[in-house]
């Protein structure tokens, strides 16, 4: 079991660095449109409550606080949107969020969930120029890396460690995992000779793979040969010219942001389950897992979050930028805005739909702590 000490360096610090990076990209995108349109901004703010640090630059306070949970860009004239809106200082009212166009505040508020789907984009573009593209069909191929020996086994016996990279076994190359399935499959008490690699180390190991039989599904008894090794779950992945890694890019932020919103769709149908939902505290037991298997890891993985962020924002809901954006729309139909009263109760509204889903969020991720 993690200790204090363990938990907070591989799960805490990991999960507070990945949202703050997606919270700034995301008020980021309010502010460079509101810059973009001589918007006047007078806070940018990454987390909530009290300030940990702030500095006045130019005309807009910055500043960093306790509750990394979200952030906020606070224009000038941004809350009032009615008709009885309170008068805004003469110098600055053109600059004012709610004396500017609709389709130029529809474009400031949409401008951060694009931000964050841009972003996913330039960290799955990151991700395939660096390290190339995964190979996941038609089934995913695994680098030789071990990630588990098995106590007693005969590779624990021969002197195997977690972290060995297989190069050969009896003299024959292995370019992935299932290569090394394939050679022991017809050894069982056999003497076979497997090379691996140790940090710069070259080691030459002999393993006597066992027979082992196990009962599948249809009860009957199936015979397999194991060492007793289980691989580190690691992709193998090719290279690609940054062409095809911006071709590929753009396909997998598609495809991740159509998956995302088919589970968006799917929920309330029923047809995903309320208990896959996850927040904080399960993003950050998958950041402490990602960040142990490697960067190419951490970077896909911030491209989903990323893109889930974005799209979880446009969400109609008022008090999201979605909401926001559709009293926009309304406004655009009507030649006017809504009223504050109508605007308020459907804020009203939000906050509640987004307190329960908040309480579900928590009390699965919470389930999912004691129920390892």
């Amino acid at each position: 079991m993690q200790n204090l000490g363990q938990i907070f360096y591989i799960n805490i610090i990991p999960t507070i660095i990945v949202l703050g990076i997606m919270i700034f990209f995301h008020e980021l995108g309010h502010f460079l449109a509101a810059k973009f349109f001589n918007v006047k901004v007078l806070k940018f703010a990454l987390g909530f409550g009290p300030k940990i640090v702030s500095k006045e630059y130019g005309e807009t306070e910055y500043s960093i606080r306790y509750l990394p949970l979200g952030g906020f860009v606070k224009m000038l004239g941004e809350d009032d949107l009615g008709e009885d809106a309170p008068p805004v200082n003469t110098k600055d009212i053109m600059r004012a969020f709610n004396k500017q166009h609709p389709l130029k505040r529809l474009a400031i508020v949409a401008a951060g969930p694009v931000f964050n789907l841009v972003l996913a984009f330039v960290l799955f573009f990151g991700l395939y120029a660096i390290f190339g593209a995964p190979q996941l069909t038609p089934e995913p191929v695994f680098t030789p890396e071990i990630g588990i020996v098995k106590e007693d086994s005969p590779a624990e016996k021969a002197g195997l460690l977690k972290g060995d990279i297989v190069k050969a076994v009896d003299g024959k190359e292995l370019k992935e995992w299932a290569d090394l399935r394939k050679i022991i499959e017809n050894r069982a008490n056999t003497p076979v000779n497997i090379e691996v690699a140790r940090g710069n180390e070259l080691l030459s190991l002999t393993v006597i793979p066992e027979e082992s039989v196990f009962t599948n599904e249809a009860g009957e008894d199936i015979k397999t040969v194991l060492i007793g090794v289980i691989n580190a779950g690691k992709i193998v992945y090719n290279d690609l010219s940054l062409m095809e890694s911006f071709i590929t890019a753009v396909s997998h932020t598609g495809k991740t942001i159509t998956d995302t919103c088919l589970v968006v769709v799917k929920l309330p149908q029923g047809e995903v389950s309320i208990k896959n939902v996850g927040g904080p505290i399960m993003i950050g037991q998958v950041a402490g897992i990602v960040v142990q298997k490697g960067i190419d890891y951490v970077l896909e993985f911030m491209a989903i979050i990323s893109i889930s962020l974005g799209v979880l924002n446009l969400l109609p809901i008022p008090i999201l930028d979605g909401g926001v954006i559709l009293f926009l729309l309304v406004e655009l139909v009507l030649g006017r805005p809504l009223s504050m009263n109508k605007r308020e109760f459907a804020q009203k509204i939000g906050l509640s739909i987004l307190l329960l889903l908040m309480a579900v969020v928590f009390y699965n991720d919470i389930l999912r702590l004691f129920t390892k």
